[in-house]
């Protein structure tokens, strides 16, 4: 089976490189960013301006290969990558949670941006918290990482 994923639009944000970039959109209040959508989805964009927060899922494009066990940014001990929100996968796709402030046409001003400038976009969902916000019992190795969370951003370590 293959799969072809084609960007509905481009995320632009004001992190040039991957160096100091907020590991996770809950890590990034205020940090503002604009979407560019391209005008055939703008239809698609009905009544999304309801909503104050929407997941965006977007491709990792400026990661190359993959590895089954890494060094995550919270932790220095490898994990599987799939216990990780480690940007080089077998499928480089990403999500994060932002804030929707505006939608004007095409365009979509956000804010709490984790993302590289120039980011491909996938698609956009509504955060519906009755449907997304969910009580957990455990939350693996991040766990005991919590009071670090606030202080790490993205380093070089998935550059190699």
């Amino acid at each position: 089976m293959s799969i072809a994923l084609q960007p509905i639009g481009t995320i632009f944000t004001p992190f040039r490189s991957k160096e100091g970039m907020p590991i996770q959109s809950r890590l990034a209040k205020g940090i503002k960013g604009r979407i560019e959508l391209k005008e055939k989805f703008v239809p698609g964009l009905l009544d999304l301006d309801g909503f104050s927060h929407i997941f965006l899922v977007y491709y990792f494009h400026e990661s190359n290969g993959f590895e089954l066990q890494v060094k995550p940014f919270l932790d220095d001990n490898k994990h599987g990558v799939f216990a990780t929100r480690a940007p080089k996968r077998p499928n480089a796709i990403g999500m994060s949670v932002v804030k929707l402030l505006h939608v004007d046409k095409n365009i979509l001003e956000v804010e709490n941006v984790d993302m590289l400038d120039g980011t491909p976009l996938l698609d956009i969902k509504p955060y519906i918290p009755q449907f997304d916000d969910h009580q957990v019992e455990r939350w693996g190795w991040v766990e005991d990482k919590e009071n670090r969370m606030k202080d790490i951003q993205s380093d070089d370590r998935f550059d190699k």
